[in-house]
């Protein structure tokens, strides 16, 4: 049964909320402030190594723990109880890097670690509530509004602690360093606020199981059984390392895009900015897909987002202008959220009622080993060629073959084979 506006709502607005994290801490100023202020004094290679073996750290335990908690999540109808732990433990770390004196980068990345922890965990669950506020038809549409309204939540934070950072005196901060302290604590403050209406208005199915023990060992038999047979689900398997292989570029552009603009030779400033543009931009250019998957189907539309970001390859090995960064910046601002969002919805019409969070959790998976592949294969190719051109080219062979794997992929045999799989 179709949700009501009230529920899609509530259960978008946890984009909107937790979406600072992920801009003004990940993408933004925890890089930033890592290598000026937490570690000072150690070598920017030293830094560097630091933040990128942090950054795995987190992604290689929710990687480890998704599947499995995934499985529990449904077995028990913990989703929301699951979800808001893991959002707390965000919430509690974005806060206290504020604590973190000058020097002390061994705590700012074991904080920084458990934050990501929070932030990607609690997306699990999630995107496991997604079938509990959609039908087929709409979670295209449901499924882009949190998007959306993640790109404009985030952006709008952002901007504030942009201003902060850059106008520190006028907000009373006596540097920049407690401009972007009070950031952080501004993230937990808007993550832990907007996250509220999805704990009041957002409900799960509830189990028949009442033990603890039960919910555990429920969750473990029907993990054991999904990696059992999930060899005899070929579409949901073809999908999964066609999206492994496309989202493995839509990552490595987000994470490489300002490293490879200041290899060009642009000011940070301008970067910012950039970074800016992608989150307002953003947020209609998501809801603008979901309509056009309407006309094209949602394989049609993913295969639309392809296309652009093949051609935002090429063209991002041959700019040379600060205005050209400005045009990527824009047109990675038009597809990323919707591939994003409707990667998510298609997946989701595979799935089979009650088993979203387990399969979201594998989902999950598959989204954060692509972190890997696609950064080593630029580092590989530009240790190769010496030339940073044709590392960034090299990324359009993960689009290309998860665009051809994607072909082979039909979502209502998907769908058939997974309920004759699970039944």
């Amino acid at each position: 049964m179709q949700a009501d506006k009230k529920t899609i709502y509530s259960w978008a607005l946890y984009d909107w909320a937790n979406s600072a994290y992920a801009t003004t801490v990940m993408a933004g100023f925890f890089p930033l402030f890592f290598k000026s202020y937490y570690s000072a004094d150690t070598l920017a290679t030293t830094s560097t190594a630091n933040l990128g073996i942090a950054s795995s750290v987190s992604s290689l335990v929710i990687v480890l723990i998704a599947p499995l908690l995934g499985a529990v999540a449904d077995a028990g109808s913990f989703k929301k109880r699951f979800l808001f732990i893991f959002a707390y433990l965000g919430i509690l770390m974005s806060a206290m890097l504020s604590l973190v004196g000058a020097g002390e980068w061994q705590a700012a990345l074991f904080i920084y670690i458990l934050g990501n922890i929070g932030f990607m965990g609690s997306n699990i669950f999630y995107d496991g509530l997604l079938k509990s506020v959609s039908t087929k038809k709409s979670v295209d549409f449901v499924s882009g509004l949190g998007f959306a309204l993640g790109y404009l939540g985030g952006g709008v934070l952002f901007s504030i602690n942009v201003w902060m950072f850059e106008d520190f005196a006028f907000f009373g901060f006596e540097n920049q360093a407690a401009a972007i302290k009070a950031a952080f604590v501004s993230v937990a403050l808007w993550w832990a606020l907007f996250s509220i209406p999805l704990l009041l208005f957002v409900r799960e199915d509830k189990s028949t199981h009442v033990t603890t023990t039960t919910k555990l060992k429920e969750g473990y038999l029907r993990l054991k059984k999904t990696f059992v047979k999930i060899r005899q689900l070929r579409h949901l398997s073809l999908f999964l390392v066609a999206y492994w292989l496309y989202i493995d570029g839509v990552d490595t552009i987000i994470r490489m895009a300002v490293d490879y603009g200041m290899a060009l030779g642009f000011d940070s400033s301008n970067l910012i900015l950039a970074l800016l543009l992608v989150q307002f931009v953003g947020f209609p250019a998501t809801l603008l897909f979901t309509k056009i998957s309407e006309l094209t189907g949602t394989k049609g539309a993913i295969y639309l987002a392809i296309s652009i970001y093949l051609f935002i390859i090429m063209w991002a090995a041959a700019m040379n202008e600060v205005w050209e960064f400005y045009m990527l910046a824009v047109m990675i601002a038009l597809v990323q959220g919707g591939i994003q969002a409707l990667s998510r919805s298609y997946y989701s019409r595979m799935i089979p009622d009650g088993y979203s969070a387990e399969f979201f959790g594998f989902y999950n998976f598959i989204g954060k080993f692509a972190a890997i592949f696609g950064p080593l294969l630029i580092a590989v190719v530009a240790l190769a060629t010496q030339n940073s051109r044709v590392s960034i080219a090299s990324i359009s062979i993960l689009f290309i073959l998860g665009a051809v794997l994607l072909y082979f992929v039909d979502e209502k045999k998907g769908e058939k084979e997974l309920h004759n799989a699970l039944t």
